[in-house]
C-alpha cells in the first residue's frame, strides 16, 4: 500500500515513475512500426529503477465514451453471448456477427472448406450479415431535430441562412448547397417549394460537380446526424456540444426499442430469451440464467461466460447490465470492470497497479475488494495500491507512507514497513489509522424538508421520503442501490434551487487551469498590470503575452493522421507559455510564470488582494491547498474536480448543496477537515446533502437516509431514515451493521 495525505506524491511515485517506466520499457520491445501507433512515453525522472516486472495499470480513468461501447463489449461477455446464440439460438440466423450491433445488416454469404481428417473435407456455409439496427445504426437512440435551429427561413443560402457551426456563407459546407444546382442561392428558404425543401433537408447522397470538383451532395439533416449527432456529446468541442444540446432530443430507437439490434437478431432465442433480453438483464440475474443452460455443444463457452459474470457479481457490479453504455460508468466502476479480464488471466509475476480501488464502494463491498486483491497476490503477482481507506491499508504486506504534507511539503518517504509499524510511526496516516469519528449524539434540528414522492427513476420503487433542510444529511447504501437516482434524479426535479456538485469532467480547453476556472486569473493579471504600468492582456497566455510558437499552450501537438498524436514541450518557451518579454515584469519580485507555478497555499501567503485571497482561502478549506494555480484541469481527479466546483459555489447564495462522495481521494486527515467545512456550511444556514460511503462522514451527519437493501433490482427502497445513532441499531441496514461494528471497534480500542 502507498499511503499519505492528498498531494503527498503517491501517484507520482507509483504511476508516474514505477508504472510509467515499466510500460515505456515494454513499448521499446516492439518494432518501430508498431511503436508508431502507440503513445510516446517520456522517461521518468529517476536515477535508477531495478527489479521491474510488466505493469498493468488499473486507474480511475473513465472507459472510452464511444457511443457504441457497452459493458458487454469492453469485456468478453458480449463475444461469448454472440457465439452461444449463433450455435444454439432458434431460429438460427447466422454466425456470431449476426448478433453484433456494431456490424451493419448487409446480407451476404460464403463458404469455407473444413478438413475433417483422413482425407475428408466438409463444406460449411456462413453468413456475413451483421446485427445492427438499420434505423439507428446500432446506437440504440433516435434523435429528433429542431429544424428551426438549423436555418433561418427568412434568409437565403447566399445570405447565411444555415446557422450550424462551421457553415459560413462562403465556406465549402454551405457552397455544397448553394452551388449544387438544386436551389436558387438567393431565394429565402421560406419560399422553397415542397420538393426543394425536401432536397435541402433530406436528399439522399448524390454526386454533384462544383468548380470542376466531383463532390457528394447530401441533405442537411443526414449531414448533421453523421457529423455531430452520431458522436458522443461530451467528446465534442464546447461550441458544437452546446449546439447539439440545443437542437436535438434523444430517445430510444422506435424500431429496435433501444436494443441496437435488428429484427433478425432479436428473433433468435434460447429458452425464450433473446440476446437483447440477456444483455438487458441485471448481471447477477443473467449469471443465474446462464447456469440453467445445459448445452454440451457450447459447454466451455457457457463456463467462460459464467465465470466472467460471476466476477462482476464478486466485484460488487452485479447490478449493472451488459447493455449499459460504458461512458456512463463512474471511475470506480470503470476500474473494477477492467479488473474482470485480469482475474481470469493466466499471467503471473505481473505488477498490478491500482488507484484507490475502493472509490464508490460501500463498506460491505470493501471486504470483497480486499479478497480480490489478495487473490491477485496469491497467484504470484505484485499488487501496488494507492489507497486511503484504513480497512484496505490493514491487509497490506508492506506500506510506503508519503509525506509529510502535500504539494511542496510532501514528496518524501516518511515510513516504510508493516501496518503495525505504521500505526506507531507518528505520521499523519499512522495517527489516523485507528481514529474513528464518534456517532453524533446531539444532531441539529431540521428547519423544514423537501418532499420526494413516488420516485420511480431507474431502480427506485415508488420511493417517498422527506429530506430535511438546515442540517447535514448523508444518503447511504451499497453501490447501485439507488442513492444517485434518488438525489441526482429526483431531488433537483422536486426543488430546482438545489445545486448539485458532482465529479463530472470540467468542460474546458487545454488552456484551462484552476486560476482560469475560479476566475482569479483576471485580478492576478490586473495586479501585474497595475504594478508594471502595462496592459493586463500581456499576462494572458491566450492573448498578447502568448508564446507565438505554441500559441500559449506550452506544448506542441502534432497530428500524424492515423497514428497517435505527438505531444512535446515547446522548444521556444520551454513550457512556460509566455514570451520572454513578459517574464521581465514582476509583482512582489515574482513573474507571472512563477506565480502560476505556486501551490494554492503558497499563493495565499503571497497575495494581499482581497478577491484573490478570498478564493484561495476557499480552495484551502476544501482541501486543495496543494494544487498549483496553473495546473492543467485534465490532471485533476474526480474528487479534486468536485472540490474545485464546491469552492466556487461557496461564494454564491446557494442554500442546498448536493455532493456526490466528496471524500473521494481524501486522506483520513483531510476527511476530518472536510467534515469541519461541511459543518461550517450548515452552521451558516445552508443544507448539505452528501451521497457518501465514508462511515466517518455518516457518523457526523445529523440525519441519514439509507437506500437498499441491496443493489439493482434488490435495491431502490428506503431502508432507514433517522439519526446516525438510530442507524447503528438498525438490523435491516447493511450500513447500520458496519457502522455498529465500527463503533464497537472504537469502544474496544
Amino acid at each position: 500500500m502507498f499511503t499519505g495525505v492528498s498531494g503527498s506524491g503517491k501517484s507520482s511515485l507509483v504511476f508516474g515513475t514505477i508504472a510509467a517506466e515499466s510500460q515505456r520499457l515494454i513499448n521499446e520491445t516492439y518494432s518501430t512500426f508498431v511503436q508508431g501507433f502507440m503513445p510516446t512515453l517520456a522517461r521518468p525522472d529517476v536515477d535508477s529503477l531495478e527489479g521491474l516486472t510488466t505493469a498493468i495499470v488499473l486507474d480511475q480513468e473513465r472507459i472510452g465514451t464511444n457511443v457504441r461501447s457497452t459493458v458487454g463489449t469492453v469485456t468478453d461477455a458480449n463475444a461469448f453471448l454472440r457465439v452461444i446464440f449463433s450455435r444454439i439460438g432458434r431460429p438460427q440466423i447466422g454466425g456470431p456477427q449476426a448478433f453484433a450491433f456494431n456490424i451493419p445488416s448487409v446480407s451476404g454469404a460464403g463458404a469455407i472448406s473444413v478438413d475433417r481428417g483422413e482425407g475428408r473435407t466438409e463444406s460449411r456455409s456462413f453468413s456475413v450479415a451483421g446485427g445492427m439496427c438499420p434505423r439507428c445504426e446500432g446506437m440504440g437512440t433516435a434523435s429528433a431535430i429542431d429544424l428551426s435551429q438549423l436555418y433561418d427561413e427568412t434568409k437565403s443560402l447566399a445570405g447565411g441562412a444555415i446557422t450550424v457551426p462551421g457553415y459560413t456563407a462562403d465556406g465549402w459546407s454551405t457552397r455544397m448547397f448553394s452551388e449544387s444546382g438544386f436551389f436558387d442561392a438567393h431565394k429565402p428558404i421560406r419560399d422553397y417549394s415542397e420538393s426543394e425543401l425536401h432536397d435541402f433537408l433530406y436528399k439522399e447522397p448524390v454526386k454533384v460537380r462544383i468548380n470542376g470538383i466531383n463532390l457528394t451532395y447530401e441533405g442537411l439533416v443526414p449531414r448533421i446526424q453523421k457529423s455531430m449527432l452520431s458522436k458522443d456529446v461530451d467528446a465534442l468541442q464546447p461550441h458544437i456540444r452546446r449546439f447539439v444540446e440545443r437542437i436535438a432530443t434523444f430517445s430510444p430507437c422506435p424500431e429496435c426499442e433501444g436494443t441496437r439490434l435488428n429484427q433478425a437478431a432479436r428473433s433468435s432465442k434460447i429458452a425464450g430469451i433473446s440476446i437483447a433480453d440477456a444483455c438487458a438483464m441485471q448481471i447477477s440475474e443473467l449469471a443465474g440464467w446462464v447456469r440453467t443452460l445445459d448445452e454440451p455443444s457450447v459447454g466451455p463457452m457457457l463456463a467462460a461466460l459464467g465465470a466472467t459474470l460471476d466476477s462482476f457479481v464478486e466485484m460488487g457490479l452485479g447490478y449493472l447490465s451488459l447493455d449499459r453504455a460504458s461512458g456512463t460508468l463512474s471511475g470506480g466502476e470503470a476500474q473494477r470492470t477492467r479488473m474482470i479480464r485480469n482475474l481470469g488471466s493466466s499471467l503471473t509475476d505481473v505488477t498490478y497497479v491500482f488507484d484507490e480501488p475502493t472509490i464508490g464502494l460501500h463498506a460491505h463491498d470493501v471486504e470483497r475488494m480486499n479478497r480480490l486483491l489478495r487473490r491477485l497476490r496469491d497467484k504470484g503477482n505484485t499488487v501496488l495500491v494507492v489507497e486511503h481507506d484504513p480497512e484496505v491499508i490493514r491487509i497490506a504486506d508492506h506500506v510506503v507512507d508519503m509525506g509529510p504534507g502535500a504539494g511542496p511539503h510532501g514528496g518524501s518517504v516518511v515510513y516504510e514497513g508493516t501496518v503495525d509499524g505504521l500505526a506507531d510511526s507518528g505520521t499523519a496516516t499512522g495517527r489516523h489509522l485507528d481514529l474513528r469519528q464518534a456517532l453524533k449524539q446531539a444532531p441539529r434540528s431540521p428547519t423544514g424538508s423537501i418532499a420526494i414522492r413516488q420516485a420511480r427513476l431507474h431502480n427506485l420503487k415508488d420511493v417517498s421520503v422527506d429530506v430535511p433542510l438546515g442540517v447535514l444529511v448523508a444518503v447511504t447504501g451499497v453501490a447501485g442501490s439507488g442513492k444517485s437516482s434518488l438525489i441526482h434524479g429526483c431531488l433537483p426535479r422536486t426543488d430546482p434551487s438545489v445545486t448539485v456538485i458532482d465529479q463530472s469532467a470540467i468542460r474546458g480547453s487545454r488552456r484551462s487551469n484552476p486560476a482560469t476556472y475560479t476566475g482569479i486569473l483576471d485580478p492576478i493579471r490586473a495586479a501585474f498590470a497595475k504594478a508594471n504600468g502595462v496592459k493586463p492582456a500581456l499576462f494572458s497566455a491566450n492573448s498578447e503575452g502568448a508564446c507565438p510558437a505554441c500559441n500559449g499552450l506550452g506544448k506542441t501537438y502534432t497530428s500524424l493522421g492515423f497514428m497517435a498524436e505527438v505531444v512535446s514541450i515547446c522548444e521556444v518557451c520551454e513550457g512556460r507559455r509566455y514570451t520572454d518579454d513578459v517574464l521581465h515584469y514582476r509583482l512582489r519580485d515574482r513573474n507571472i510564470v512563477e506565480v502560476l507555478g505556486m501551490s494554492v497555499e503558497e499563493a495565499r501567503d503571497f497575495f494581499t488582494e482581497k478577491p484573490i485571497r478570498n478564493m484561495l482561502d476557499r480552495l484551502v478549506d476544501v482541501g486543495l491547498g496543494y494544487i498549483s494555480l496553473g495546473q492543467e484541469l485534465n490532471t485533476l481527479s474526480g474528487g479534486e474536480r468536485q472540490r474545485l466546483k464546491l469552492a466556487i459555489e461557496m461564494s454564491g447564495d446557494t442554500e442546498v448543496y448536493v455532493l456526490d462522495e466528496p471524500t473521494t481521494g481524501l486522506h483520513m486527515q483531510d476527511v476530518d477537515n472536510l467534515i469541519g467545512l461541511l459543518d461550517r456550511l450548515v452552521e451558516s444556514g445552508r443544507t448539505v446533502i452528501v451521497i457518501e460511503h465514508n462511515l466517518d462522514v455518516v457518523a457526523r451527519a445529523d440525519w441519514v437516509i439509507d437506500i437498499g437493501p441491496g443493489a439493482g433490482h434488490d435495491g431502490g427502497r428506503v431502508v432507514f431514515s433517522g439519526t446516525p445513532a438510530e442507524l447503528a441499531g438498525a438490523e435491516s441496514s447493511l450500513t447500520g451493521q458496519h457502522l455498529r461494528r465500527r463503533q464497537q471497534t472504537v469502544a474496544t480500542a
